[in-house]
């Protein structure tokens, strides 16, 4: 492994024992570390060239959240590891043992102050930044991608709409991200004045990383840095990525056997192709408030739910996924919270397990502490008791804790835990890691700035979540948020709302279509599911190998795509609405979305180097190129296709290859739907247009041209070549 031989990576400048004035420099390959100055600053470089310069009023600075001090060089040397080591000092006396390890593309800096204290290690200011994930829209003056001006220094989850917890920030111009590794309260810090980040109160220790190289090269980087510090990325599963239904957008709290069934049902009469559902939550038993919680495992209310496993085994023949609701919040005097209590498994207070009053469920509860392995075991086995009825996942979503302090990876260890059981996982709280199938994000409803959808799902791309569920088309009318009356204005935000779910890795129905007494409507609403439901294998693939190597494959914003081309930046605010991004290699979607949904016909839209073709229509554009008020009906699909042209699409009971004409050679390695199994498609044309598909072997493959592009039908394992 890369960080298990780091120290023989290290080529140093300079001796085992240094003067306050000695600089310590590190190199690996192209990267180089500068530590020195007084006060203490850090310098990083790559090819010679300055990534992150050093800040002038000190890189380094410990003590009192409220009133930090800079530090100075004391002595250096190494750790028994072969590791670089720096002891500093503030001028009050402070201490604290820094730990230096650098590899090509990365630094890795972790501190051990001699007694607990925060810790802030920071750089020259850099714009623009990316990233932070539910973050990324808290307590902004205006809805944007770019995090320049953000200053949190109680950086923490909140419970509410901040659940998706990345501190990860990508500086695509100057080629280099940063982030502290901490679960717990952290000062997140990107401003004209500074790029910092730190921890509020280190007991033991904080590690720090650096990272330069292309988007690439970060994006690996940071993935295996995830994998091998505790934060997994897990592997998703494919249905997840077709279309679903959740009843509590259709139907809020009237769930119920009949109810669910019927409008299930209804979808499927009117050519809906659902792969996977959930009931979210009101299948527990009614009448007490004790089962008022997703914790109450394997009880179903009898009267709603008379016949469970008929009721789950229904949707199975459809041949769709069943989920339920569950969290980690235990009613006090509910069915399994005395034997929690007994074994110590909930978070405690002073030797005793600490009630909690959240926004729900309604009754105080305990909360499972996710640090003990035997809680997560105990978790796990009873979650299997809804497994035994056929649930084939679950929905987890945790909320309404935002007055306590919490750390961040509280659902880490036991959505993983449920994913290695094959169990499928739709994650709502997380820290850093993977362990899930779909990152969903905080309810999005009808009486929400429109605006806040984009930029909050850009953003999960950018902090290494780029699984986005978008949440349920239209959000929850049935909740009594906003007035349920039909009018234009509701009918136009419909349409607008699900082509730009369409576009995303996931999505999913809710409010009836049918219901909105429009029959166009009806028909945008069936297309944008069919557009995604085609797509669901490419978005699949392109899911798989960011869990294999870290890049924002599902979902790559344009200054990630792009980082050397001024165009792209900028556009992904309230301001333009350029809501722009790529799927793979090949698709580009560019939705008409945000607040002005209601009147907006056209938007700009850029296009960047390369040929590319609309989705519908066919028609070629060549970029790098501006589409001034580009037409956008609200019937139209927004994608463009270009790069390498080859897209991956469901027919009928197998899947097809289509190659668009926009290029003469590209290659494209396919993963199918089992998630292993793979195909290698190779374009070689010579002219303007392919006209024959052979196998590997050399077998003559039948091919023709539909709507745009060469088809023919894909075998996993089998290799292609397009002439």
């Amino acid at each position: 492994m890369r960080h298990a031989m780091q120290w023989a990576a290290l080529i140093l400048a300079g001796l085992a024992t240094a003067s306050a004035a000695e600089p310590v420099v590190l190199t690996a390959g192209k990267t180089r570390l500068t530590l020195g100055g007084e006060p203490l600053t850090l310098k990083l470089e790559s090819s010679g060239a300055v990534v992150a310069g050093a800040h002038a009023a000190g890189g380094l600075l410990i003590g009192d959240p409220e009133s930090l001090e800079t530090v100075r060089i004391e002595s250096t040397g190494y750790d028994r590891q072969g590791h670089r080591v720096v002891e500093v000092r503030t001028a009050s006396g402070k201490r604290a043992r820094v730990t230096v390890a650098l590899t090509p593309n990365q630094a890795d800096l972790t501190v051990r102050p001699v007694e607990p204290m925060a810790v802030l290690l920071r750089v020259a200011p850099m714009a623009p930044g990316y990233g932070l994930g539910d973050h990324a829209i808290l307590k902004r003056k205006s809805f944007d991608t770019d995090i320049t001006g953000y200053r949190d220094d109680r950086f923490l989850s909140d419970g509410g709409e901040i659940r998706l917890i990345s501190n990860f920030v990508y500086y695509p111009k100057q080629k280099f991200a940063f982030l502290v590794w901490e679960p717990g309260m952290k000062m997140v810090r990107s401003t004209v004045d500074e790029c910092a980040q730190g921890s509020r109160k280190v007991e033991s220790e904080v590690r720090f990383s650096l990272f330069t190289g292309s988007a690439r090269e970060i994006y690996a980087q940071f993935l295996e840095s995830r994998n091998l510090f505790g934060y997994e990325v897990m592997k998703p599963k494919y249905e997840f990525f077709g279309v679903g239904w959740e009843a509590f957008g259709a139907l809020a709290w009237d769930t119920n056997q009949k109810t669910v069934s019927e409008n299930v049902g209804q979808y499927r009469k009117r050519g809906y192709p659902l792969s996977w559902m959930v009931v979210g939550s009101g299948f527990w038993p009614r009448a007490e408030k004790r089962f008022h919680e997703t914790t109450s495992f394997g009880l179903y209310d009898s009267n709603l739910y008379p016949d469970p496993k008929a009721f789950i085994a229904q949707f199975h023949a459809l041949g769709m996924k069943y989920f339920q609701g569950l969290r980690t919040t235990f009613i006090v005097d509910g069915p399994y919270s005395e034997e929690g209590v007994r074994n110590r498994y909930f978070v405690e207070e002073d030797g005793k397990p600490k009630v909690f009053e959240f926004s729900w469920p309604k009754s105080p509860c305990y909360f499972l502490d996710w640090r003990k392995p035997e809680a997560v075991e105990w978790f796990r086995q009873l979650a299997r008791k809804w497994v035994e009825y056929g649930v084939d996942g679950f929905k987890e979503d945790v909320f309404g804790y935002g007055k306590y302090t919490l750390g961040d990876d509280k659902l880490d260890p036991l959505n993983a835990a449920l994913k290695r059981e094959g169990l499928y996982v739709m994650g709502r709280n997380t820290y850093l890691a993977s362990p899930a199938d779909l990152h969903r994000l905080n309810d999005f409803n009808y009486n929400q700035p429109q605006d806040r959808g984009p930029v909050n799902a850009l953003a999960y791309a950018y902090s290494g979540f780029p699984l986005v569920y978008p949440d349920i088309v239209g959000g929850t009318f049935g909740e009594g948020w906003f007035d349920l009356k039909v009018t234009p204005k509701m009918q136009a935000y419909i349409k607008r709302n699900a082509m730009w779910a369409a576009m995303h890795p996931s999505m999913s129905m809710g409010q009836g279509p049918w219901t909105f007494q429009d029959p166009e409507v009806e028909e945008v609403l069936l297309k944008a599911a069919l557009v995604h439901d085609r797509l669901q294998p490419y978005f699949y693939s392109q899911a798989v190998k960011f869990s294999l190597d870290g890049y924002p494959h599902p979902m790559t914003p344009l200054p990630v795509a792009y980082p050397g081309d001024a165009q792209v930046y900028g556009r992904e605010n309230e301001r333009v609405r350029g809501y722009e991004w790529l799927i793979g290699d090949a698709l580009l979607a560019a939705p008409l979305y945000g607040n002005d949904y209601e009147t907006a016909q056209s938007r700009d839209v850029y296009l960047p180097a390369g040929t590319w073709m609309e989705y519908d229509t066919g028609v070629r554009h060549e970029g790098p190129a501006m589409l001034k008020n580009h037409a956008m009906p609200v019937a139209k699909t927004p994608l463009f296709v270009g790069g390498t042209g080859i897209v991956v699409e469901k027919k009928g009971n197998g899947l097809v290859a289509r190659v668009y004409p926009v290029t003469k050679e590209a290659v494209v390695e396919f993963i199918h739907p089992d998630g292993s199994s793979k195909s290698v498609i190779r374009v070689k044309v010579r002219g303007e247009k392919a006209e024959s598909v052979r196998t590997g072997k050399g077998k003559t493959v039948a091919a023709g041209w539909q709507r745009h592009a060469l088809e023919f039908g894909l075998v996993a394992g089998e290799e292609y070549e397009v002439r």
